[in-house]
């Protein structure tokens, strides 16, 4: 990406996490409608708007309607907004969470990407082979909010009866600096994001321990929004990948993330995630926020 684009980038970035997207009266009634698009924060807001800006603004152009990038500062702030309602359109896997019922968020889209998984991890050189060497340490996590960086590999701690004092990072990316950093001696971990950060940072690390997969993160719908505009966002989103344009913008987006393929998203709906309703009816993990 060339400098005056990661300026671009930066400067939507900052908009969106201070919430500066809303049309002026002015400009109201003569712009077509914008709609909130709502992104689980995993890494730097920075990075978040380089991966999704160019989408959202194909997805804009291909639908007429507006999708402005929104972007919380911690998972913890993001799925408060979720909870509430606050986006239209939401990429998070913390919709399945019981107390995100009122906000009836629809899944609408998949990733075409590998299921991710929940790891538990430790840099290379670490002392630590197996999950009891992590009894009574402080081991990281990105959040409460975290799926697969925190509920599910917490749950598999309290099922095997390892008892740990949890740190954390405020998103995936930031636990995973303090795990290189040596602040902490483990940390629970989204594989991909995990992996992506062992690349680019050039982090050796060892896997303890490795949950089953888990579709990928959904894009989902409030009801809120017209049936109509959720339709053509799903149509297009569906059809990116195979749209020359939409797959040159998709493959450069995973660069900046290392992403691997295959790219862009298919149709799907809620029957697709039934895995995560699942978890949290049994987990034995209380805290999740």
């Amino acid at each position: 990406m060339n400098p005056d684009s990661r300026l671009k980038c930066l400067a939507l970035a900052l908009t969106a996490c201070l919430g500066l997207f809303a049309l002026t009266p002015a400009s109201a009634a003569e712009a077509p409608a914008t709609y909130s698009f709502g992104v689980l924060s995993q890494r730097s807001p920075v990075l978040t708007a380089e991966y999704w800006n160019p989408i959202l603004d194909y997805v804009s152009r291909k639908t007429g309607a507006n999708l402005a990038l929104k972007v919380a500062r911690t998972a913890p702030e993001s799925n408060d907004a979720m909870e509430k309602g606050e986006y239209d359109f939401v990429y998070s896997n913390t919709i399945f969470q019981p107390k995100m019922a009122k906000a009836d968020y629809q899944v609408i889209l998949r990733p075409q990407d590998e299921a991710i998984t929940g790891q538990i991890v430790t840099l290379a050189d670490s002392p630590v082979r197996k999950l009891k060497d992590l009894e009574g340490k402080e081991v990281g996590f990105p959040s409460l909010a975290a799926f697969v960086g925190y509920a599910v590999p917490m749950d598999q701690l309290l099922h095997q009866g390892v008892h740990v004092t949890p740190v954390f990072g405020g998103n995936q990316e930031g636990i995973i600096a303090q795990l290189k950093a040596g602040k902490v001696i483990a940390a629970g971990v989204n594989n991909q994001v995990m992996r992506a950060f062992a690349s680019r940072e050039n982090v050796q690390y060892r896997v303890l321990w490795e949950s089953s997969g888990f579709l990928n993160i959904p894009i989902a719908a409030h009801p809120r929004v017209p049936k109509k505009v959720v339709e053509e966002v799903r149509r297009v989103l569906d059809d990116m990948d195979r749209n020359p344009e939409g797959l040159r913008i998709l493959e450069a987006s995973a660069g900046i993330v290392g992403q691997k393929p295959p790219y862009g998203f298919r149709a799907s709906s809620p029957a697709d995630y039934r895995s995560y309703s699942d978890f949290y009816r049994t987990t034995l993990v209380k805290d999740i926020k």
